[in-house]
């Protein structure tokens, strides 16, 4: 017949339900999830060494080998301290812990609300998580972990006075 399409449109074209989702989105959304729920653990059950280091020795973890013989913090040194302030909302003990560690608290934060917006949105987040161009985002952290390792340095050498 003149004027109609020779193929019937497609079911899904009929079908107002939501999009499946990967597997893998489910995943991810579990992963962001887990460390909300481990910053929320952190908050509640681990208390950050006064030291500025060390709190992951409260984990049942050895003390840091570096700073055991040599008085050296290793690149991750006071990550677990400022994360568990950062957990507790006591952002400036964070920084001073360790400036990485803050950062990583904070970026786990925005990547659980990400990942909450995306499944609210309807997205698939393993999708947008490999749609995205994360070079950018790799240097920065990269740069970032240098400079708090400088930082801590500095800070146990006693540089800062």
């Amino acid at each position: 017949m003149l004027g109609m399409p020779s193929d019937p449109l497609p079911p899904s074209a009929f079908d107002d339900s939501p999009p499946r989702r990967s597997t893998e989105h489910w995943v991810v959304l579990g992963i962001a999830l887990s460390g909300a729920v481990a910053l929320l653990l952190f908050a509640l059950f681990l208390e950050p060494d006064a030291r500025g280091y060390g709190t992951h020795e409260r984990l049942g973890l050895k003390p840091c080998y570096p700073m055991l013989a040599w008085n050296f913090p290793c690149p991750g040194c006071g990550v677990t301290t400022s994360v568990a302030s950062a957990a507790r909302g006591d952002l400036l003990d964070s920084f001073v812990a360790q400036p990485f560690g803050l950062l990583l608290a904070l970026l786990a934060v925005v990547f659980v609300l990400w990942a909450v917006a995306g499944q609210l949105r309807g997205r698939d987040l393993w999708v947008d998580l490999h749609t995205r161009d994360w070079f950018p985002l790799v240097v920065v952290l990269i740069t970032a972990m240098a400079a708090s390792w400088i930082y801590k340095i500095a800070a146990v050498r006693g540089w800062f006075g």
